[in-house]
């Protein structure tokens, strides 16, 4: 039986096994994907206090490093539903079942779909939704980002540097993102800002991305741009509906918990984007991954 089986091997996953491990606790770690989360995708990051630049992939690594030389186990394998009996939790997954003394939720959140007509067929054909990923298949053409936030401005000015034009589209009149990134993105000559604007039609030729359709929302009016791609940056959702008969959810899914990262099922934390917080930034979810894993040990500490 393990003391601690930590859903998700995003930054919060992964700060929580290393916490976990620090306290002497045996820990496996399952992920259904790759280790990392969204941030294996950010090209630059210069906002985690201590660390001036790294790259989202090298962060992710020494995370991965670092929690694995200290003996956190990890598995690739997508947990399909938890169970509680009594004290004792188990995590079934695709390849097999696990016994727990307590299970930390960490699923991070996944990509939000534009909800446009077409979207679904032309995804790989055009629309994509990681920059770091597919940008460079779009070399000297023209591409779209939608988004206001970070992760929105850092695919325009990744995308800038490879592409012939790129348009940056937004529903409303400012960003929500760093101001430092939209000053970068204003000096780059191939960047076009496309305000209070959002992308009502995509339309293709032999099955791939050939222009967008933009409705400003002030004027009324509406625009075709051509492009090759189209970057959708427009947020997250959680995927938490498996693990509702064990944590609540508020009505966005997100597994309700305050600053002690205690679900409503004794044993069971959460931690990181998928829960219900305010600011989701990468040194809030190591935060949460950190207070999580002592949680989990107070907890194991007074109840086995």
């Amino acid at each position: 039986m393990y003391d601690i089986v930590v859903v998700g091997a995003g930054t919060a996953g992964l700060s929580a096994a290393i916490y976990a491990k620090r306290a002497g606790k045996n820990v496996l770690v399952l992920e259904g994907e790759s280790y990392g989360g969204q941030i294996i995708n950010t090209p630059d990051i210069e906002n985690y206090p201590g660390i001036a630049h790294i790259s989202g992939f090298d962060f992710a690594t020494g995370l991965y490093n670092q929690a694995t030389a200290l003996g956190a186990e990890v598995k690739f394998e997508a947990v399909r539903e938890i169970k509680a009996e009594g004290k004792e939790k188990k995590v079934i997954t695709d390849s097999g079942e696990y016994d727990t003394k307590t299970i930390i939720l960490a699923t991070g959140a996944k990509n939000r779909k534009l909800g446009v007509d077409g979207e679904k067929e032309l995804t790989g054909h055009g629309v994509s939704y990681c920059a770091t990923c597919d940008g460079m298949f779009y070399k000297g053409k023209d591409v779209a980002v939608v988004g206001g936030g970070n992760t929105a401005l850092e695919d325009a000015s990744f995308l800038a540097g490879y592409c012939n034009k790129v348009y940056i589209i937004h529903r409303r009149d400012e960003f929500r993102g760093d101001i430092k990134e939209v000053e970068r993105l204003k000096v780059n000559k191939n960047v076009e800002f496309v305000m209070n604007a959002v992308v009502t039609e995509l339309k293709s030729e032999d099955n791939k991305l050939s222009a967008i359709t933009v409705h400003d929302k002030v004027t009324n009016g509406d625009r075709e741009i051509a492009v090759a791609g189209l970057f959708v940056a427009v947020g997250q959702v959680p995927d938490n509906n498996r693990f509702s008969a064990f944590v609540d959810l508020d009505e966005k899914g997100y597994i309700v918990s305050d600053e002690t990262l205690t679900t409503r099922t004794p044993g069971v934390f959460t931690a990181g984007d998928c829960r219900t917080k305010k600011v989701r930034q990468l040194v809030t979810a190591a935060s949460d991954g950190a207070a999580a894993a002592l949680a989990a040990f107070d907890y194991i500490n007074a109840n086995w």
